[in-house]
């Protein structure tokens, strides 16, 4: 707790000789991503194995259950950027959800529904219906281009039908981006046995940032997602070649502020007791301010992890875990069993 408030202090002191700085004003965005935890409606699909899912399988009133997660979320949500930013996340990637109308009922929901998100969703393949998707406001970000790209793991010789990855491209205020959502397939198994699947879903990734590369040469990319890694991990360092440094970021390079996070013992979920930081955002180098304070682009302020003390577990079993939902199937009235991560950007007005 003291390295959290010693961090937010910090943050505040900066972030405040920023905006005073020769009287400069300066536009805040909000990027987020937040894992939902099994955000799924209650009406059996025969095409897909829902009735899997934690809301199907409890007993009692399911509708009840549904609205009040959808609420608890839209309230998280609403809170995400809107200490620095005034508002919500301009842009937001999400996982775990079912499909394209649990997403509406959540830009719909009482503390989202002013904001008027608009939505990004492709069905994947995953078997259970597990879907990324992108919510945005359009009054700050607008997509031209979005695709969904399947990345063809297989492992001994059947394919893995996991989640999609998602681009969006488009233009946050004046400045053409690029969102790369991700939902990696999980460590079921055994992180060692399946990590080369992670480390395939990251090559994809780097395939993806190539063909952007093809029309917008030394793009803005933003890559979000629930990984099923952590910072160090090979699928990382090795594929994507993050740096955790800004002084070792060249043009082109990705940037990952959560490794030093991760080192510092922060995490966005826990799991038999082992913390993990699998939740992240990093980026390419345009995006990144290595000291020379120049703000006449979008650069990266600051990230973190919205870990309030009302999303943690303060009792029983979970005590200092995410306030998840689901729990043995039992609803536990909590919001997700992840903390959602996010960034501020910030441009000289």
């Amino acid at each position: 707790m003291r390295n959290i408030a010693t961090l937010l202090v910090l943050t505040l002191v900066v972030f405040s000789s920023y905006a005073q700085q020769g009287q400069k004003k300066y536009k805040i965005r909000t990027v987020g991503f937040y894992n939902l935890e099994n955000l799924f409606d209650t009406k059996n699909d025969p095409e897909k194995n829902d009735e899997a899912s934690p809301i199907m399988e409890m007993k009692g009133d399911k509708e009840e259950v549904y609205w009040d997660k959808i609420d608890k979320l839209g309230e998280v949500i609403s809170q995400l950027g809107e200490e620095k930013a005034h508002t919500s996340p301009a842009i937001l990637g999400v996982a775990e959800v079912e499909n394209r109308k649990v997403l509406e009922d959540l830009v719909k929901s009482e503390k989202l529904k002013k904001k008027r998100y608009d939505i990004i969703h492709f069905d994947s393949p995953d078997k259970r219906g597990i879907d990324v998707g992108l919510l945005y406001q359009p009054r700050y970000f607008k997509p031209i281009h979005f695709e969904a790209f399947n990345p063809n793991i297989y492992a001994e010789n059947k394919k893995i039908y996991t989640r999609d990855i998602l681009l969006v491209s488009g233009y946050l205020d004046d400045e053409l981006v690029h969102v790369i959502v991700n939902h990696w397939p999980s460590r079921r198994g055994g992180e060692a046995k399946s990590r080369p699947l992670r480390e395939k879903a990251a090559y994809k990734v780097k395939q993806i940032i190539e063909k952007i590369k093809e029309s917008d040469p030394n793009p803005k990319v933003l890559i979000m997602g629930d990984f099923n890694d952590d910072p160090i991990n090979s699928s990382f360092k090795t594929v994507l070649q993050t740096k955790s440094k800004k002084k070792n970021v060249k043009e082109g390079d990705v940037y990952n502020p959560y490794e030093d996070m991760f080192r510092r013992g922060f995490n966005t979920l826990v799991y038999r007791d082992n913390i993990n930081l699998f939740d992240q955002i990093m980026f390419t180098s345009p995006l990144l301010d290595k000291g020379e304070k120049d703000f006449s682009t979008y650069k990266m302020f600051k990230s973190g992890i919205f870990n309030k003390r009302f999303l943690t577990q303060k009792h029983a079993k979970y005590k200092g875990y995410p306030f998840r939902s689901f729990s043995y199937g039992k609803y536990t009235g909590g919001y997700s069993d992840h903390y959602p991560v996010y960034m501020y950007l910030i441009k000289e007005e």
